[in-house]
């Protein structure tokens, strides 16, 4: 992407550095990362970055209307309806796909938009590692964090988006096992930087409206919930928490179950702008498409891209029974742009622009995510035995030129 960044760093990588690299970031989370941190970051120019933050910044305000607040009341499934929501969720994901245009121009196309939380506080950690170990320019050279935010500035507004004045003993971040989610180096970072520990859903504990969890030896009440509980996960392995998401407890949400479903793959027909390929709800298709090879079948819902179908036909649309049709999209098929010289081939990128949107405040844009590809799919199971590839981070000049 800029090519003298890149040509340093492959000219200067080694294997013996990467390993190094992998043994420090899990010292510093303290548990091994299950998930692929990638041998390099993604550089980007600083064009690139205003045009995917003035992209996700109108994507954004798109979804922050009345109007869309009401439509998207029914993707709330009734028996997730959790009272209390807010008026917009506090994390915003917006991930965009880096293409072609035709001309040589790389730019964004948006795949996908969540409204929970992400690795916000291992991506606060992991820019640092890749500066370390692989002598990159320090920060008045290379940003990594967006809005021209500081460290102190995002720590500080993660800090008080998760806990919102509360003491962090009285904050949990809860999941399903957490101990055993791939996530949980990002767990572990958020109990170092903010003090807020992880606890699994199940063992939370009700007593009339209000919940607690036991530290130490006590019952400590729980004010807020840092929510990392994927619904999707929940009803795939029939996990039963100790209260009914439904009711009106005596506790503040942090990443409020409802904007999962709202701010979701459901609101990509809704939006209108150059980035976002053309969708439709399965069940208010006009008609297939005659090239139904160039798009995508995707569940409304899933977990890690379970259930998403490329390369259809119209045989695979046609057999989505009709009372499941309002649960899928299709979606036009975005093709990678092969951006990122590597040893053994190129690598596909898409980057996640991460938005902290406390309440009675706008949302702002912090940090990225990155992940690279050679496989069909982003996800870990279309990328086996692959190098170069997996979770990273982008850096960008503070200007171009």
């Amino acid at each position: 992407m800029i090519p003298e960044l890149r040509d340093r760093f492959n000219a200067n990588f080694t294997d013996d550095t990467y390993r190094r690299f992998l043994r420090a970031i899990e010292a510093e989370v303290g548990t091994p990362i299950e998930f692929r941190p990638c041998e390099t970051p993604v550089f980007l120019p600083k064009s690139l970055v205003d045009e995917l933050l003035a992209a996700s910044r109108q994507i954004v305000s798109q979804l922050d209307t009345p109007e869309y607040l009401a439509i998207s009341r029914r993707s709330i499934p009734v028996e997730f309806d959790v009272p209390n929501e807010g008026r917009h969720p506090l994390f915003v994901q917006v991930d965009f796909a880096l293409v072609d245009d035709g001309t040589g121009r790389i730019v964004p196309r948006l795949i996908e938009l969540q409204g929970c939380p992400s690795l916000y506080a291992y991506q606060a950690i992991l820019p640092h590692f890749y500066r370390r170990y692989f002598n990159l320019d320090g920060p008045e050279v290379l940003d990594h964090l967006l809005d021209g935010l500081s460290e102190e500035e995002y720590l500080r507004r993660f800090s008080e988006t998760v806990l919102n004045g509360h003491d962090p003993r009285e904050v949990v971040l809860m999941e399903i096992e957490p101990l055993s989610q791939k996530t949980l180096p990002d767990f572990r970072a958020t109990e170092k930087l903010i003090g807020v520990s992880p606890v699994c859903i199940t063992d939370l504990i009700r007593r009339g409206r209000k919940l607690f969890y036991r530290r130490d030896g006590q019952e400590v009440e729980i004010r807020r919930l840092y929510n990392r509980v994927i619904i999707d996960e929940l009803v795939r392995r029939a996990i039963h928490p100790p209260f009914d998401l439904r009711e009106d407890l005596d506790v503040e949400w942090a990443g409020h179950p409802n904007w999962y479903f709202r701010w979701s793959k459901f609101a990509l027909p809704y939006l209108r702008h150059p980035t976002v390929p053309r969708s439709w709800f399965l069940d208010q298709l006009p008609e297939v498409p005659a090239d139904p090879e160039n798009f995508v079948l995707k569940p409304l819902f899933s977990f890690a891209g379970a259930g998403v179908r490329v390369r259809i036909t119209a045989e695979d649309i046609e057999r989505i029974p009709e009372e499941e049709r309002s649960g899928y999209l299709l979606q036009e098929r975005v093709e990678y742009a092969p951006v990122v010289r590597t040893p053994d081939g190129p690598s596909r990128v898409e980057v996640r622009i991460m938005f902290l949107w406390p309440e009675g405040s706008v949302p702002i844009p912090v940090t990225t995510l990155t992940r690279l590809s050679k496989g069909l799919m982003m996800g870990v199971d279309f990328n086996r035995n692959q190098t170069w590839v997996g979770s990273s981070c982008a850096f960008f000049p503070k200007q171009d030129g």
